[in-house]
């Protein structure tokens, strides 16, 4: 699970321990799991803000397809490409919503 995590934040095992310890140290009132957690949310942010750019810049290209009277046919794919980081990009920052209402 370490090296799951160190992955998915591009440090070295290392790295990512001495970053979770810091950030442990940092807040005693919160546990490892919370403040993985709430990394997780955070990792899920920007993967969706960049999902998001890739996303609207074809939604962009299809519709100046379209209008120029061409055909468009990656337009269903570009849209259903923005609603899947749209909904990513809300889970995730209900996510961490909740976890700081709590």
């Amino acid at each position: 699970m370490i090296k799951s995590a160190a992955a998915k934040c591009n440090l070295s095992v290392a790295g990512f321990l001495a970053r979770s310890a810091l950030a442990a140290a940092r807040d005693l009132d919160r546990t490892s799991a919370e403040i993985a957690d709430e990394r997780e949310v955070l990792i899920a942010l920007f993967d969706s803000r960049r999902r998001l750019g890739w996303a609207g810049s074809n939604l962009n290209q299809a519709v100046k397809a379209l209008n120029s009277g061409a055909a468009a046919p990656q337009l269903e794919a570009a849209v259903a490409a923005v609603r899947r980081a749209a909904n990513t990009a809300h889970e995730a920052a209900t996510r961490l919503i909740e976890h700081h209402s709590s």
